[in-house]
């Protein structure tokens, strides 16, 4: 099952976040998104645990918990949803 965590304290790593989920079972990832322009964490990631009910009790038990002062929002990932294509608009055609 995969498990989106918000609310990550930015300097977070992903070594931390393993080892937080890792006392209520296996996990097989954990990704942290990044911003690709300056490197730096968005405050959130994924966590993915083959076992169903181990991933029900780390969301139970992290639900709310606090890491680095801050509260953290933990619930089953959803699809991402389709997009439609971005529009251009914001540029400026030059003629």
């Amino acid at each position: 099952m995969d498990i989106y965590v918000g609310n990550l304290p930015y300097d977070i790593d992903e070594q931390t976040l393993t080892t937080t989920f890792a006392e209520y079972g296996k996990v097989d990832n954990v990704k942290i998104v990044m911003d690709r322009y300056t490197g730096q964490s968005k405050g959130f990631g994924f966590v993915s645990m083959a076992d169903w009910k181990e991933a029900q009790n780390a969301i139970k038990a992290l639900e709310g918990e606090e890491i680095g002062g801050r509260p953290l929002k933990v619930n089953q990932a959803r699809q991402k949803e389709d997009r439609p294509p971005r529009r251009d608009d914001f540029k400026r055609k030059r003629y």
